[in-house]
């Protein structure tokens, strides 16, 4: 039988709010919340946070072990190893790639993916390529072979920093599948990377608690839309450490590599 194990990958060292996946969000660390979310899927097997072996992360690691919530801690830098030794210690013969940033996560977008990336026979399914759920809600399934693959094929600096960069790319020439919104929502933020994007998170979950803890993506959308306010101070440009990790990097020349999308219509869905 098929084992599905997510990793939630999370560090303290952000650069740009840094310790922001301890930050109080609802009344528990911010990644507390994202793990109460991410556990109420119905396709995962397993739930692990993939941290780095950086004394900076020893309170995260704490955090999360208090919780009963595996850790596996790897390179600060080379993510993609990271995900290996997760993989090796954890097992699972898909895994599901979260980003400790995204505490509003649905667990219904997650089993959409999961189950696209079934049904398709897809090497690696997301939401994110091309993005049409609000920035938060990023989901990225691959198999484990996948993973050996990258692990033992990327070669540029991004793509061991990045996880699943190398298996988007065209070099890669993986089967590809893509989860669409119902909307456009791509716009929409409800990531945590600056500080008023915390204060926003934190409004909309102090608000959707006063109804009950199981708001899912059509609650925070009617949230948004009858209070503008909320989302009107967190303007900044998606994917930011991605973009600025290709142009630092010397061994990727031109504009950042576009993901291949699928070749077939039915290799899409609406959700």
């Amino acid at each position: 039988m098929t084992r599905t194990v997510a990793f939630i990958q999370a560090r303290m060292s952000s650069s740009r709010l840094p310790g922001k996946v301890l930050a109080d969000l609802g009344g528990q660390p911010m990644i507390g919340h994202m793990l109460s979310r991410v556990r109420r899927s119905a396709r995962i097997d397993h739930v692990a946070v993939v941290t780095s072996t950086d004394a900076s992360d020893d309170p995260l690691a704490a955090a999360v072990e208090k919780m009963g919530i595996g850790v596996w801690r790897g390179s600060l830098d080379d993510v993609l190893s990271r995900f290996g030794g997760a993989a090796e210690a954890f097992g699972g013969d898909v895994i599901v790639r979260l980003t400790g940033d995204c505490p509003l996560i649905d667990p219904a977008v997650i089993d959409a993916v999961i189950d696209l990336r079934e049904a398709s026979g897809a090497d690696y399914c997301s939401n994110v390529a091309p993005p049409t759920f609000p920035d938060g809600l990023d989901v990225e399934c691959f198999t484990r072979a996948t993973l050996e693959r990258a692990l033992a094929e990327a070669a540029k600096g991004p793509e061991h920093e990045h996880v699943t960069l190398w298996m988007r790319s065209e070099e890669a020439a993986l089967k590809l599948a893509n989860l669409d919104c119902i909307i456009d929502a791509s716009h929409l933020r409800w990531t945590v990377d600056y500080p008023d994007d915390l204060d926003a998170v934190r409004r909309i979950v102090a608000e959707e608690q006063k109804a009950g803890e199981h708001f899912d993506l059509f609650d925070i959308l009617r949230l948004t839309q009858a209070n503008r306010d909320i989302l009107a101070g967190n303007q900044h440009q998606r994917n930011e450490g991605l973009l600025h990790s290709l142009a630092a990097d010397s061994s990727v020349s031109g504009s950042p590599p576009t993901p291949r999308l699928p070749a077939k219509a039915a290799d899409r869905n609406i959700s």
